[in-house]
């Protein structure tokens, strides 16, 4: 695991959006490592949580959690909760996004933007996680590293954009960014010890992605495993230089 945590022997860790995809394999992966002390696993729905479930029946150091990222008292609660039995965190991982659902689709010209859809994107991927950091820095105030990430997407670059489209996705992940660079600058003063990166996933796999993945190459379409097994080796290379940073999958800097 990370080497910023080579003397921690109980490394406490949050994932927050892991009932599927990429956080329920960052679950399987942490949970089975000896140096866990506690892993906390937030679920909105518990209808989409049966296998997260089933694991927390077979370790008792998983402790599953309902939390909804849009909605503020509930993050200030179910942080308080997880501080009654972890009164520190080492790793907080941030898996939580939306591109589509029942209601709304990625949009691919300015005739189609809504401005509920807008709010509903900047709500759940820029705004729920900069509220999870506004909380969460207490259980991360300590003397031991720490390391803060959130999932992010390449798609959120501005440099990178050339091919447009998206606009609601590309502008919360945009805003995401910028307010956990924002916050990283904040942390340095009042929370030194904790790295926040934001990290791009490459394409996975997953009910998020599935609509999206044709004309994708198979070696550049990951199994969640991959992807979790991926961003654990570039999260367990950051030191305090790297925070506010952006990286991608294969541990590369991607541009703002």
């Amino acid at each position: 695991m990370m080497s910023l945590l080579a003397n921690v022997t109980a490394v406490n860790v949050l994932v927050v959006g892991a009932t599927q995809g990429i956080g329920l394999a960052f679950v399987k992966q942490l949970i089975a490592e000896n140096r866990i002390g506690h892993l906390f696993a937030t679920y909105r729905s518990a209808s989409t949580a049966t296998e997260l479930f089933a694991l927390a029946e077979q370790h008792a150091r998983l402790h599953c959690i309902s939390m909804d990222v849009t909605d503020e008292v509930q993050i200030e609660q179910r942080i308080k909760d997880i501080k009654h039995i972890a009164p520190q965190l080492h790793w907080v991982i941030n898996c939580v996004g939306l591109l589509h659902n029942g209601q709304q689709q990625p949009e691919k010209a300015l005739r189609q933007l809504n401005a509920d859809n807008l709010l509903n994107y900047f709500k759940v991927n820029s705004i729920g996680p900069v509220l999870l950091v506004k909380h969460l820095m207490p259980l991360l105030k300590h003397e031991d590293p720490s390391l803060l990430a959130t999932i992010s997407a390449k798609i959120g670059s501005i440099g990178d954009n050339r091919i447009g489209g998206w606009y609601g996705y590309r502008a919360s992940k945009a805003a995401l960014n910028m307010f956990l660079k924002t916050a990283a600058i904040e942390y340095a003063r009042r929370c030194p010890n904790t790295v926040i990166v934001m990290l791009h996933p490459g394409t996975t796999d997953t009910q998020l992605s599935k609509p999206f993945q044709r004309g994708v190459p198979p070696e550049k379409l990951f199994a969640p495993e991959r992807t979790a097994r991926q961003l654990i080796d570039v999260m367990s290379d950051l030191s305090p230089a790297d925070s506010g940073e952006f990286f991608s999958w294969d541990g590369s800097r991607l541009p703002w």
